[in-house]
């Protein structure tokens, strides 16, 4: 069976897996993962089963915020980017979560 990610994300899922990188807490997955100190993050979509690595001032990176908001999913995508702002501070996500809300993507 062919599968929907690339070698690439499916690497960088399992490297963060091991590393403590906390891509499943409890049973609930992680939408987001950062790269590139906040200018890229591989999104995971579950409704799609896919990772898809964009950039994080992109268009395509808040249409597939907005698809995951609109599935149900906005306020853990929003709690995830709070926590990347807290937790490297220098990496941009408060101005990318900023981005997301001017462009009315968790508005219910």
């Amino acid at each position: 069976m062919a599968s929907n990610t690339s070698k690439t994300a499916r690497a960088s899922v399992r490297a963060g897996q091991g590393a403590g990188g906390a891509l499943s807490v409890l049973g609930e997955y992680k939408y987001l993962i950062p790269l590139n100190k906040g200018k890229h993050a591989y999104v995971r979509n579950l409704t799609t089963g896919k990772t898809i690595h964009l950039r994080t001032d992109s268009e395509a990176f808040i249409e597939e915020v907005r698809a995951l908001a609109g599935a149900g999913h906005g306020a853990k995508v929003r709690a995830e980017l709070v926590a990347l702002a807290a937790a490297a501070p220098s990496d941009g996500w408060d101005a990318t979560e900023k981005r997301l809300v001017e462009a009315g993507v968790f508005e219910a």
